[in-house]
């Protein structure tokens, strides 16, 4: 059975489960509405082929595979964050450790469509499992992704259980007796027991052991079909860590301002604070030093490495692409370095707005690592009309986006309607929120 402070802190979270106000409803409506843009869009590409897209026989890829590189590496980062302030027991981590469990669940759900979008042939993509072949990376990505999915639903649903048995025997809660049902069903006959306790903790403690290793490896994974594609600019062995770094880095910016949204909506000044915002901070800080390096490592050697493409780099640091290169490289890694590391600079407003920062130079740099590099090949291209040679995204692609975005945030508010966004059992544990309730 739920706790007496379990049920004392559902009492003041159960509103967001019970009640969706006008303004939910039409932000809700919106995120449909874009996400059935982006139907169409799917629709139009599919019916019409390719040719809808920027995408031709030299630039195969484009924004679709930055997008997929970009969620993948965010719910990577939110598997890591998770999964590591589980273990460590951090105590700051209990009013926020759920969203960054959401936002692992949610963008490993919406990055493999990315992929799929890039498929003209998608009627032939159950070949991958009948004739997929183990020294394809390709394969590797399909085996790594799938399995990952299926450990962060595992974690995500353990770490939720305690709160949806909660949910169930909490009487004076005003919802459908369908709705009811379902927690019930899914509470799977969980009363609080020691035994059970004791079995969901280390359960708990296995699965977040398990997410942050395959998170490692998946990434890494992902960074190598790079890698071992001799292509100028993604020939390197720095690309493993680089693309993990890069992932935890955006993934810290992310949830920063995912915390902050909520925080607004539900009015929970009193639970996610400065501290947390702080904290999340310093660790958004050191990986922009990380990524700093890694990235003028990369950059170096490659301007003085024997294997050269000065098209390459001239496009990204003096012509082309250069203040997209300013902003991915320079303003996204000094900004929340400037911003979190002096104090006066220190808000939650100014910690926000330096990660909205860093989401938007972290998915610049994914841009500028696909679609730079197919544009400049190390054979010259000659004869070729510039469209085919140069890469410019449509409205079709630009809508699939907005799609992902929209399915990401309409996601998240739908969790929030089912379930507290608060971890209210472990913060139920908590010493200081102990306090509050006998207070």
């Amino acid at each position: 059975m739920a706790s007496e402070k379990e049920l004392t802190l559902l009492k003041e979270f159960t509103p967001q489960i019970e009640h969706t106000n006008i303004k939910q409803t039409v932000w809700m409506i919106f995120l449909a509405a874009v996400i059935v843009l982006g139907f169409y869009a799917l629709y139009v590409q599919i019916t019409e082929g390719h040719i809808v897209t920027g995408m031709r026989d030299n630039v195969v890829w484009g924004i679709y595979i930055v997008n997929f590189i970009f969620f993948m590496g965010i719910s990577y980062a939110g598997a890591l964050i998770s999964g590591t302030l589980h273990l460590f027991k951090a105590e700051w981590r209990k009013p926020i450790i759920r969203i960054a469990e959401f936002i692992t669940i949610i963008a490993l759900l919406i990055g493999p469509c990315y992929i799929l979008l890039c498929i003209g042939r998608l009627d032939r993509l159950y070949y991958l499992v009948i004739f997929g072949r183990i020294q394809s990376p390709i394969t590797w990505d399909v085996i790594a992704i799938s399995t990952d999915i299926f450990g962060c639903l595992i974690f995500l649903y353990l770490a939720l259980l305690r709160d949806i048995a909660a949910i169930r025997d909490f009487q004076e809660i005003r919802i459908p007796k369908w709705k009811r049902k379902i927690y019930t069903f899914l509470a799977l006959g969980y009363t609080g027991t020691p035994e059970q306790k004791e079995r969901l903790h280390k359960a708990t403690d296995i699965m977040a052991a398990m997410v942050i290793a395959i998170a490692v490896i998946v990434y890494s994974v992902l960074a190598w079909i790079f890698s071992v594609t001799l292509q100028p600019g993604w020939h390197s062995t720095i690309f493993g860590p680089y693309f993990v770094i890069a992932a935890v880095f955006s993934g810290c910016g992310v949830m920063i301002v995912v915390m902050w949204l909520f925080r607004k909506i539900y009015h929970l000044e009193k639970y996610i604070t400065i501290k947390h915002f702080v904290n999340v901070g310093v660790l958004m800080l050191i990986l922009a030093a990380l990524f700093g390096y890694f990235t003028f490592s990369d950059y170096l050697t490659k301007w003085y490495g024997s294997e050269r493409n000065d098209e390459l780099l001239i496009n990204l640091l003096f012509d082309k692409y250069y203040w997209l290169f300013i902003l991915s490289n320079y303003i996204g890694v000094l900004l929340p370095m400037i911003v979190v590391g002096i104090k006066k600079f220190r808000t939650i407003n100014n910690i926000t707005i330096s990660a909205i920062i860093v989401i938007l130079a972290l998915w610049v740099n994914r841009y500028l690592i696909v679609v730079p590099t197919l544009e400049s090949p190390y054979l010259p291209i000659q004869d070729s009309r510039p469209a085919w040679i140069f890469y410019n995204s449509t409205w079709i692609e630009w809508a699939l986006t907005a799609a992902g975005v929209a399915f990401f945030a309409l996601a998240f508010t739908i969790g929030s309607k089912l379930i507290p966004i608060i971890n209210v059992s472990e913060l139920a544990e908590s010493p200081q929120e102990e306090e509050k309730i006998l207070e």
